[in-house]
């Protein structure tokens, strides 16, 4: 039975292992999945969501089995937004995360009934409730990690990429050329903006407006900031004002929006420092200042209390 246990646990950790690095590595094609997203549109009526069918692999089959349990298919929907929002996009991205998911959550509630081998009765219920939740939860707030990860990044690098590209488009660019030329310039400093360009640009290429290529846009990144930009960006096409010099301005602003942000972060490093400061340095400096002290003093004692 140990040797069982030990072997499913092996493979659990191995298949979260794959999955992790098959989730997480970087071999995107913005246009491919762009052409197949124009596809799908095409064929189910945007008005009502379609729901998964059993065809189209084993990854496809997997997510429809998971989308027959009640709320399945709003948890696949809800991950495969925040998987977008958090720069990964590839096909199989919601099945590789889904299965680790599961398999993190059937883990944990073995690992749990294991620890818990010995009790009964409410005890057992209570760690195999708790077992449950972390299970459950923890790759729910990794996820949410990799989204605030992901638009931190986003954030860091708008205000370079916005300047840029005002002043690429005063040169005499069309907005495509001058997004293309900006995203090829600052793929290798900031390689996630520059990606999210690229789509853009290629997404209008693909034949789709550029009022909805920056519309989803801003539903694949969620940061007010590109929110802002895609707005001017579509106004200044709309009404014909000169977008160089509003990209200028904006970018100063922007640049004051992250220094702010600095400032605030600097603010709470001094409260953030206090629990581990408390925790752990404290306790050191009085076991470094007082215990000799008070070996000394024992010592003392002790010479003091010996007959003479």
């Amino acid at each position: 039975m140990l040797a069982i246990f030990f072997v499913l646990a092996f493979l659990t950790v191995a298949a979260l292992l794959w999955s992790g690095w098959m989730l997480l590595r970087s071999d995107e094609d913005p246009l491919r999945d762009r052409l197949e997203e124009l596809q799908l549109q095409a064929m189910v009526s945007p008005a009502r969501p379609s729901r998964r069918r059993a065809g189209g692999g084993i990854a496809n089959f997997f997510l429809f089995l998971i989308s027959l349990a009640p709320g399945g298919d709003e948890w696949l929907r809800r991950t495969e937004r925040e998987l977008n929002q958090a720069g990964i996009r590839r096909r199989e991205a919601l099945a590789i995360y889904a299965l680790g998911h599961l398999l993190f959550f059937a883990g944990a509630l073995a690992g749990m009934a294991w620890v818990q081998r010995h009790n009964t009765g409410i005890t057992y219920l209570t760690g195999m409730v708790a077992g449950a939740i972390l299970g459950w939860l923890l790759p729910q707030q990794v996820l949410h990690y990799l989204v605030r990860r992901y638009r931190r990044k986003l954030q860091e690098a708008l205000p370079d990429m916005v300047d840029m590209l005002g002043v690429v488009l005063g040169t005499g660019l069309a907005l495509d050329q001058a997004m293309l030329r900006v995203a090829e310039e600052m793929q290798f400093i900031y390689p996630e903006l520059s990606n999210e360009f690229l789509t853009v640009v290629m997404q209008v290429k693909a034949g789709q407006e550029r009022s909805k290529a920056f519309q989803q846009l801003v539903r694949r990144t969620g940061v007010e900031d590109i929110k802002s930009l895609a707005a001017m960006i579509v106004q200044s096409e709309r009404f014909g004002t000169s977008l160089a010099q509003a990209l200028k301005v904006y970018a100063d602003a922007l640049r004051t929006r992250r220094r702010l942000r600095a400032e605030a972060a600097v603010g709470r490093a001094g409260i953030k420092m206090l629990f581990p400061i408390v925790l752990f340095i404290l306790p050191v400096l009085f076991v470094i200042t007082l215990v000799p002290g008070l070996l000394s003093v024992l010592d003392n004692l002790q010479f003091l209390g010996r007959p003479r």
